[in-house]
């Protein structure tokens, strides 16, 4: 194993191992119970168990549903605290495949929400999407590669320096179609 999938690695059991404990302890401080917490997210109780143990590793709409659940956002479960206003963060990796594929949560805001990420796919690399909360809308600006968006409407094609706005409130699919690698920023507004 390559020293860097190794890192890809070790970086994913440690975000898994942060969204579970910051779950874990939002959940009880509200005084709920496992169940009360499945329920209000829309999963099985054992599968918020095993998030809460750091044993699954749950597609970023089932963080997105929790978090809201207990009343909070996807980026206060992922995002490390930092110890310093100007501590530099190249990006919490979020979520990978085992083409290379990779997305890395840059940074947030709260207040309004607000994501900033960087995405890397993999020549014929896919992600499929569940729809956001209503009203939610991403930008995508594409820096290398050619990013293949299905909507519900159809593919949308977005070539190097073009950008594209959508609502992300439907099903929708990150699609690399070609030979190289695509990496483009995507901003997340209404989250």
């Amino acid at each position: 194993m390559s020293s860097e999938v190794a890192a890809g690695r070790s970086a994913a059991q440690e975000f898994v191992a942060r969204i579970g404990g910051r779950i874990r302890a939002l959940r009880k401080q509200r005084g709920w119970s496992v169940l009360q917490l499945a329920e209000a997210g829309g999963l099985s109780r054992r599968m918020l168990t095993d998030i809460e143990l750091g044993q699954a590793n749950p597609s970023l709409a089932t963080v997105d549903r929790v978090a809201r659940a207990l009343d909070t956002d996807f980026a206060t479960l992922a995002l490390p605290e930092r110890d310093t206003e100007d501590e530099q963060v190249e990006g919490t990796l979020v979520w990978q495949d085992a083409d290379g594929s990779h997305a890395l949560l840059l940074a947030a805001t709260q207040d309004p929400r607000a994501e900033l990420w960087r995405w890397t796919l993999a020549p014929r690399g896919h992600y499929d999407a569940e729809p956001d909360r209503p009203g939610t809308q991403e930008i995508h600006h594409v820096l290398a590669g050619r990013l293949t968006l299905t909507l519900e409407t159809g593919p949308h094609v977005v070539a190097p320096g073009q950008s594209a706005v959508i609502a992300s409130d439907q099903e929708y699919t990150y699609r690399n179609d070609g030979t190289e690698p695509v990496v483009f920023m995507r901003v997340v507004t209404g989250a």
